[in-house]
């Protein structure tokens, strides 16, 4: 489980190169609107995202953090160019 905010969420979507959203899909099975949704803060209870009202957006808890693992990982390598 992870809990951060909101507004970070979306500092992670934002340094994503573009195309990532389906490559996070394609490498996790799922459809590309549902790894969209954890970032656009439309995740589902179900889907494990909770969001509550709070600092810089809301504080949001992944009760399943594969699509944040995928994203944070394809955002440093783009960062460091790998």
């Amino acid at each position: 489980m992870v809990r951060t905010t909101f507004n970070r969420l979306r500092e992670v979507k934002d340094s994503l190169p573009h195309g990532s959203m389906d490559a996070i899909a394609a490498e996790l099975g799922i459809n590309a609107d549902e790894v969209r949704a954890i970032f656009n803060g439309q995740g589902t209870s179900e889907s494990g995202y909770h969001i509550e009202a709070g600092p810089d957006g809301g504080i949001v808890t992944l009760e399943q953090t594969r699509i944040l693992e995928v994203a944070l990982r394809i955002a440093w390598a783009a960062k460091n160019s790998l």
